[in-house]
């Protein structure tokens, strides 16, 4: 039998991607349905509301992540019922783990919890692309190249959009706007701070050091490309950092659902059930659970945090933000089975 170490790291692993590669898709889907005309004729009127709407930012558009969190959901209570291990009463009989897919709990979880994901996801797009529309015009850049910035912009190679700032958090499109500001800027110390971006392609490192030596501004198409180039590296970030804590949502709780199924049904008894936290044991683990590390609580109890969080698992949807983002912890659910079985025997 894998190890619960394992088996996590497999699930994380392959949901990690499938739930990126569908946010991913989100976005490429309403890129491809904005019509540029429309947007910057609305522009011109000066239309900000209308050019947003315009862009079709739509809750059906995500649905594939709504899809691909099911599914995460799904294999991950599976899974702990499988590796539980084979037990049989005292008369003989095996006692059966099975994780109810479609129970109460379960499906409350994911239609509040895919709701609220794609509800956040469009309603920061909103913010993010207003702010940057708002901005492009009160700069005076005109209306075709400030829906540009936003939707991205139509790699002839391969006939997608690239750049842009649709996907991106309104924190993300404020980075990207004072990026391109120090790249038109033509001031050396701004250019200088640009290179200090992690996120950045370092490809175009050399044209715009030479930019700063001949003390002249880039060219307006070369920073089209060096802004486009540092958004989509800042998409893959957003991709990535989501699918993380989605899939740790989704994981973490399944696991939670499944335990709680097999208390109820009376296979095992609640007191016999321990909690134990595990981390990913490597220097990327944060401080706070680090210290969480090996320590357990009963199977209702949460975890405290040395942030004064309560957690009930790692990515826990209800914990702080802070606790969750990014996170590879797991729970090592230890069951003593024989006292339960003896227990739930002799009660029966």
């Amino acid at each position: 039998m894998a190890s619960n170490r394992s088996i996590f790291d497999q699930l994380l692993d392959k949901y990690d991607r499938v739930l990126a590669e569908a946010f991913f898709q989100g976005v490429d889907a309403i890129k491809s349905a904005i019509t540029l005309r429309i947007v910057v004729e609305r522009l011109e009127r000066g239309d900000v509301a209308g050019a947003v709407e315009a862009m079709h930012l739509e809750p059906e558009a995500f649905s594939a992540l709504e899809l691909a969190f099911t599914e995460a959901y799904n294999n991950g209570g599976i899974s702990l019922v499988e590796n539980l291990p084979q037990l049989k009463d005292p008369e003989g009989n095996r006692v059966v783990f099975r994780f109810g897919v479609r129970n109460f709990a379960g499906e409350a979880f994911l239609r509040d919890h895919s709701a609220q994901l794609v509800t956040r996801i469009i309603e920061d797009q909103r913010i993010a692309i207003r702010a940057a529309l708002e901005t492009g015009l009160s700069e005076g850049r005109n209306p075709r190249s400030t829906a540009l910035d936003v939707i991205g912009r139509i790699n002839r190679t391969s006939g997608r959009r690239e750049g842009g700032i649709i996907g991106l958090t309104s924190p993300q499109e404020r980075f990207v706007a004072s990026a391109r500001a120090e790249l038109l800027s033509g001031d050396s110390a701004l250019l200088r701070n640009y290179l200090t971006r992690q996120r950045r392609d370092k490809r175009f490192d050399r044209s715009i050091l030479k930019a700063i030596a001949e003390e002249a501004p880039l060219p307006a198409d070369m920073v089209n490309r060096i802004a486009g180039r540092y958004s989509d590296r800042l998409l893959e970030l957003r991709g990535e950092m989501l699918a993380r804590t989605e899939t740790m949502a989704a994981l973490g709780t399944a696991r939670e659902n499944a335990m709680r199924q097999q208390i109820d049904a009376g296979k095992v008894a609640e007191q016999d059930v321990q909690k134990i936290w595990r981390s990913a044991g490597d220097s990327r683990v944060r401080h706070t659970h680090r210290v969480l590390n090996g320590k357990s609580v009963g199977f209702d109890e949460t975890f405290l945090s040395v942030s004064g969080a309560r957690l009930r698992y790692p990515g826990d949807p209800k914990a702080p933000t802070s606790e969750i983002v990014g996170c590879r912890c797991h729970i090592e659910y230890r069951v003593d089975y024989f006292a339960s079985v003896v227990r739930n025997y002799r009660a029966a």
